[in-house]
């Protein structure tokens, strides 16, 4: 019925949200250095959609199928910063009873993201998820009704946050303007 029909168009909304960020990912990979990621939330975890990554010799191993965890991930950050209040309220109390004593520097956290998507567009993720990752990642809005996805751009802790967020989080946040310009509607 209805249900299915839903389904079927969210799933098709996925897979041309794949169809068009892939160019557009894989320049930002080449031109970053970064593995690049298109998640959405699956439980508490994001869920990868889609990755791409340049030739550099130095690349993180993550796939189409890998999880993030909400919390500490730069993509799970990003997911939490852009949902609605409410929302967020209510996965983090579900974040808190997972870990109640590391709540406290979790919560920090996440009132980062929120402050960093409000100034800078994106959130970050330096060592917080695994020492040895560094990551920035910014929501995609593809339509209404449609489920929030993230953009993320990870490479070795050997890239800074600074250039992460003075070179790559302008062409990361371009590349969200391109994928979100497909699904606009003419006015």
């Amino acid at each position: 019925g209805m249900a299915t029909l839903s389904l079927g168009g969210t799933t098709l909304s996925r897979l041309d949200a794949k169809e068009v960020s892939r160019p557009l990912m894989q320049a930002l990979a080449n031109a970053t250095e970064c593995l690049i990621a298109l998640g959405l939330r699956e439980g508490m975890s994001m869920l990868y959609m889609e990755t791409c990554r340049s030739d550099s010799i130095v690349t993180l191993r993550l796939n189409i199928g890998s999880r993030m965890p909400l919390a500490t991930s730069a993509m799970g950050r990003a997911y939490l910063a852009a949902a609605k209040p409410g929302a967020r309220r209510g996965l983090e109390e579900r974040i808190r009873g997972l870990d109640p004593a590391g709540w406290p520097r979790i919560a920090q956290g996440i009132q980062q993201a929120v402050d960093d998507l409000a100034q800078h567009g994106c959130c970050g993720s330096f060592g917080d998820w695994r020492s040895e990752v560094h990551a920035i990642a910014a929501p995609v809005r593809v339509g209404k009704g449609l489920p929030l996805m993230v953009l993320s751009a990870a490479g070795p802790r050997s890239m800074s946050p600074e250039v992460f967020l003075r070179d790559i989080r302008p062409q990361l946040l371009t590349t969200v303007q391109e994928i979100e310009r497909h699904f606009r509607l003419p006015a």
